[in-house]
């Protein structure tokens, strides 16, 4: 029954899936500006060779010919050239989607490395100093904007401590060692997991509270047991249920938080390219970027319900 759940999660996906690229396609022609932006800056071009350039790019058509006309390039895998380099836009995603993965997955794994222990931490003892300051904390972490953090922890551990790394992803001595790298990312990962963490404390709290007041917590609690074996052995498995939910459900933040992190860092990832191709109007890089993006979260909803069906038995698939 698992498997014909996630065939029947991945039909509905498909269409999802389409939808998105629709959506992404015409907001994006109904945005000011033009990929012939450039060429008009240029005094010594002429009507004659920027409209060549148009009929060249298909930018002559109706938009919705145009749609069809990627679309048509899609499926069958190939997302089109870069109207600014010319080149293939597959190409150019895969040259910066490593970065990208790197980061995003460190901050994943980092948020759930802190959040889960201090909202187990705060649970333990609810409405105690322990609870209202980590309450407090997380809020501040949510409601602090990437950026800000971001040009913060520059100043201290780059400018004023002189630690770590102001930006990049590797130093310019071009010696990409390992060890190079994890010093580079250290603050991007922080900066990027900041606002996560403040969020899945909160998650992990509200679920471990709401299950320590189950029947069966309460029987291994008369046995004798002491509070944190209670809580790592029996209590832990199905308080994470929720945030496995939350976690799928931030891929999306993760990724629009990746794009200003890397802006702010000149991490050299999908987040910064999307800026560059945002900025030339690069139609074809923006909606590779997309269509990426769209089937990662997608993917990742799936995995996600898979996942959460795994953690508690008592989920139907039916």
């Amino acid at each position: 029954m698992k498997w014909k759940y996630i065939l029947k999660r991945i039909l509905i996906a498909i269409p999802t899936f389409f939808g998105i690229t629709i959506l992404a396609y015409f907001i994006l022609n109904m945005a000011p500006g033009s990929p012939l932006d450039a060429l008009l800056a240029d005094p010594g071009i002429t009507p004659a060779e920027l409209e060549r350039k148009r009929v060249a790019l298909g930018l002559d058509q109706p938009v919705i010919i145009q749609y069809f006309t990627w679309l048509k390039q899609l499926l069958t895998g190939n997302l089109g050239f870069s109207y600014s380099t010319q080149r293939p836009v597959a190409t150019m995603i895969l040259e910066r989607l490593p970065a990208t993965a790197i980061l995003a997955a460190s901050s994943i794994v980092l948020s759930l490395i802190v959040s889960i222990p201090l909202g187990i931490f705060a649970a333990s003892r609810p409405n105690s100093g322990r609870d209202y300051f980590s309450g407090g904390l997380s809020m501040l972490m949510m409601a602090t904007p990437n950026f800000f953090v971001g040009l913060v922890f520059i100043y201290l551990f780059a400018i004023v401590f002189n630690i770590l790394p102001s930006g990049g992803m590797y130093s310019s001595s071009g010696a990409h060692t390992f060890g190079d790298l994890m010093k580079h990312m250290i603050l991007p990962c922080l900066v990027l997991s900041f606002q996560q963490i403040g969020g899945w404390v909160r998650h992990m709290r509200s679920s471990m509270l709401e299950v320590m007041q189950d029947d069966y917590i309460r029987t291994a609690k008369s046995k004798g047991l002491t509070k944190w074996k209670v809580i790592m052995k029996h209590a832990l498995k199905n308080a994470l249920t929720p945030v496995v939910t939350v976690v799928g459900m931030s891929i999306p933040s993760i990724v629009g938080g990746a794009v200003v992190t890397e802006q702010v860092f000149g991490w050299p990832g999908i987040g910064s390219l999307m800026v560059t191709a945002i900025n030339g109007r690069d139609y074809p890089v923006i909606m590779g970027i997309t269509v990426m993006i769209a089937a990662a979260v997608l993917i990742a909803n799936i995995l996600t319900d898979v996942a959460y069906g795994i953690l508690d038995p008592r989920i139907s698939y039916k």
